[in-house]
């Protein structure tokens, strides 16, 4: 039991609800590879650390033996999901979705093992079922179980449209557990009526309900909002090594530990062995530090990531970055910010004036590098570390 007991904690690390424990252990007793399914659909051509959540789960349950199923969604994503949305998604062309399924074939196998993980796409079944199949699976649930879904009952009460097609989409992910025969099916918290849609199917037909394992959603660089680039809070995993080590060391202190345990591969017991040392007075940015190395490591290769600490050690810890600083979020007008009003919105000058003196004077940095531009504006949502002078310091999220 102890080996169960073992491979429990590390799948249930950083997890917010496994449903049920019980019939993991099970599972997991009967000593045979699991079969554990997360579904993409490729929405969109790139991803970033808000999406590896998942993958590095698949890891873990890879590193423990079992099989790894990476489903495309590249049917359900014509359809798209409702999941969290407040109005109906545009569906995607077949061409957008195989264009972006090609990115992410090439992305996920940054974090999985090629030659143990089996990539699926769900129009290999869900275009076999023809009309007759969508209608009989349509018939297995009724409108009323449909309106429970949080998402869907705000829009009905607010009179916003739902289209019929939305309905499909928690029936096809349901329906692809079913296919993929899973055990465990992996997923955002946002995802809890899809992924026991899937329970259910399976016993219609049959099969053993798969357990559900779900994963919060990653806080982006901002440390409130989900990652997201439209929220300009997000690190890419395609990004230049220098631009994910400077994002990483950009975040809290408080959120480093968040992402330490969503993203790194180290063990329950090292990552334990480092909030004890922080606990003992350690610097938390040397903490920090071994966290972006192994992030930019797993999406480039060590030595882009040594190189791209040796970049910012030169550019920040020489300026004498402060261990804390201010944490501010300032709206971002449609026509931008002009640099010397974020710097007084920020409360590090008193005035735009004072702001355009400390540019004139060398005094002012955005992220280690020195602004000279007095007519710089900044129109683009993210979070960035400014300074002026040698005291003043914050962190300040746009948008």
């Amino acid at each position: 039991m102890q080996h169960i007991d073992e491979a429990l904690t590390l799948i249930k690390r950083g997890a917010s609800e496994l449903l049920i424990e019980s019939e993991l252990i099970d599972k997991l007793r009967t000593g045979r590879p699991l079969r554990v399914k997360a579904g993409f659909d490729p929405t969109a051509p790139d991803l970033h650390l808000g999406h590896t959540v998942l993958i590095n789960k698949l890891r873990q349950f890879q590193d423990l033996g079992h099989e790894i199923l990476f489903l495309i969604g590249d049917f359900t994503g014509m359809i798209g999901d409702p999941s969290g949305k407040n109005a109906t998604r545009p569906p995607l062309t077949r061409e957008q979705i195989d264009a972006n399924a090609d990115t992410y074939r090439e992305q996920i196998f940054k974090i999985l093992d090629p030659e143990r993980t089996e990539v699926c796409f769900n129009s290999e079944w869900m275009e076999g079922l023809g009309a007759g199949g969508m209608i009989r699976l349509a018939s297995l649930q009724t409108v009323a179980r449909m309106l429970e879904r949080d998402d869907f009952s705000k829009r009905y009460e607010n009179n916003q449209s739902i289209s019929i097609h939305e309905f499909l989409y928690p029936l096809c992910q349901g329906y692809d557990s079913v296919a993929m025969k899973a055990d465990i099916e992996l997923g955002g918290t946002d995802q809890r009526f899809n992924l026991l849609m899937g329970r259910e199917l399976q016993k219609h037909h049959g099969q053993s309900p798969q357990c559900v394992l779900m994963m919060p959603l990653l806080e982006g660089l901002d440390g409130v909002n989900k990652m997201s680039k439209s929220l300009g809070n997000y690190i890419g995993i395609d990004e230049p090594p220098s631009e994910i080590f400077g994002k990483l060391m950009s975040i809290s202190d408080e959120l480093m530990w968040r992402y330490f345990d969503l993203l790194s591969l180290r063990s329950v017991s090292d990552v334990a062995e480092l909030r004890q040392a922080a606990a003992d007075g350690r610097n938390p940015r040397d903490i920090k530090i071994e966290l972006a190395v192994e992030l930019t490591a797993r999406f480039h290769d060590l030595a882009a990531a040594k190189a791209a600490e040796g970049d910012f050690l030169a550019r920040f810890q020489k300026g004498a970055m402060p261990d804390e600083m201010p944490e501010l979020a300032i709206p971002l007008p449609g026509d931008g910010l002009p640099v010397a009003n974020f710097l007084k919105e920020a409360g590090l000058v008193g005035s735009t004036s004072e702001g355009m003196r400390m540019i004139s004077q060398g005094a002012v940095k955005l992220d280690g590098e020195r602004v000279s531009d007095k007519g710089l504006v900044l129109t683009r949502s993210c979070t960035v570390v400014a300074q002026v002078g040698k005291r003043r310091w914050a962190r300040v999220t746009l948008g």
